[in-house]
Formats: C-alpha cells, sequence, structure tokens
C-alpha cells in the first residue's frame, strides 16, 4: 500500500504525492497521475487508485487542466469526459480533489467547520489571471468562512527565470511576485504570488518547502520535458 504523509486538521485531510510508490515506467516512473503525458493509460488509473487508498478515500477526481480561472463544483466522479477547470471544490465527504503539477503550485483549501474543500492549479498564468481568488470565492458561495490553505513544492525562483518584460507584467498584477534567479537575473516566485493572494482570505496558510526543479523525487517538466504528474490532493473525512 502507498505510504503518504497526510496531514488532518478538523476533519480535513491534505497531502502531496512525489515521484515514488507508483507503477508507471520511465521517463513517468513512478507515481505519474497525469493521463494527458503519454503514460500507460492502466499505469494512471492504478497510481491514481492507490493514492485514494492512501488517503482513506472513495476517488480521486481531477479535471482537464489548461492553465485557465474556471472552476467546478463536484458531486462525485466524472460520468465521462472530465472538464476543462483549474480549480475544483466540493462539500462530498471522502471524494478527494486532485490538482496535477510538475513546476505549476498547488493550491489546497480547507473549510473544515463549513465542510467545503478547494484546489487550485497555479501556474504562471492562472496565478496572474486569478485562479486563487476564484476558488476562494466559489468556495465562499458554498458556504465557507474560515479557510485554511496548504501549498505544495513547485518550481522556486531561483529556477524560474523569465524576460523583464514578462516579470513586469506580472509584477503589476501580483507584486511578491516579481523575483531573481541565482544568477541576478529577472524571474517570477509563483508561489510568492499565491500567498499573496491567500493572505486577506486564510487564517492558517502554509507552504511545503522544495524546488520541483531542484528535488529529483519531483516531477518537474522545466528539468526533463518529458515526465509525469504529481498531485495536490485535499478531501473531507
Amino acid at each position: 500500500m502507498l505510504a503518504l504523509p497526510v496531514e488532518h486538521v478538523d476533519g480535513a485531510g491534505f497531502a502531496f504525492t512525489t515521484r515514488e510508490g507508483g507503477v508507471s515506467r520511465a521517463p513517468y516512473d513512478s507515481l505519474n497521475l497525469g493521463s494527458h503525458v503519454g503514460d500507460d493509460p492502466a499505469a494512471v488509473a492504478e497510481n491514481r487508485r492507490r493514492v485514494a487508498e492512501a488517503v482513506g478515500a472513495r476517488d480521486l477526481v481531477v479535471a482537464e487542466q489548461v492553465h485557465g480561472t474556471t472552476v467546478v463544483e463536484v458531486t462525485g466522479p466524472w460520468p465521462d469526459v472530465p472538464p476543462h477547470a483549474d480549480a475544483l471544490v466540493t462539500r462530498v465527504p471522502r471524494l478527494a480533489l486532485g490538482v496535477l503539477v510538475a513546476d505549476c503550485t498547488p493550491v489546497l483549501l480547507a473549510a473544515p467547520g463549513e465542510g467545503v474543500v478547494g484546489v487550485a492549479h497555479a501556474g504562471r498564468k492562472g496565478m496572474t489571471d486569478g485562479v486563487v481568488p476564484a476558488l476562494v470565492e466559489a468556495m465562499r458561495d458554498l458556504g465557507a468562512t474560515a479557510l485554511l490553505g496548504r501549498i505544495g513544492p513547485s518550481v522556486c525562483a531561483r529556477c524560474y527565470e523569465v524576460p523583464e518584460a514578462l516579470r513586469a507584467a506580472v509584477a503589476a498584477q501580483v507584486p511578491l511576485a516579481r523575483s531573481v534567479t541565482r544568477h541576478g537575473t529577472p524571474s517570477l516566485d509563483v508561489a510568492g504570488g499565491v500567498l499573496e493572494q491567500l493572505a486577506p482570505h486564510c487564517w492558517d496558510v502554509e507552504q511545503l518547502p522544495g524546488c520541483t526543479v531542484e528535488r529529483d523525487d519531483l516531477f518537474s517538466f522545466r528539468r526533463d520535458g518529458v515526465t509525469g504528474r504529481s498531485a495536490g490532493v485535499v478531501w473531507l473525512a
């Protein structure tokens, strides 16, 4: 059985996967959860089953992510093709929501007292366009008031070099995303931008350390090109 580090807070659970513990073969080895990267669909299905089992959920639900700001409420497993969405919310117990990443920032939110959880896929574009505020608003619409958040590993500012014009455009929307690489060149701190967006809304928010480019146990598209996807997972007990 897959063993995942799991955090429980007042009836909500949070977990972040690594590359380890699955059945996919190279270059997706081994716990690839992305069905869109060229991996064997049977391996992806087994990996997702293992994650759901590890967190005690009936199902693990993920969307077809497109770097947008659409939020979808989930009431059960998709009947057919997953919708295009970069944020999901649910009030259904033991239905785990997953957000797939290989450098982008996985955002997990929960309002355990009101029985609402949500996830967001916050890459540079989604973060700038407002996927995180859109998720917060969707959870508020479902009755969430006291939000807590967890942000998983992503590409760090030291490794995310961008042109100066792009850095300036993003920083005009999210100032704390402005940063520099280890060489002093322009870069973006997407996780820092996400924290800036969450700070007014969460009574508690934590960022798990780790850069996907720098850690071999995490999938990184920027480092490897063809690779798998990890997941941030949130659920109600």
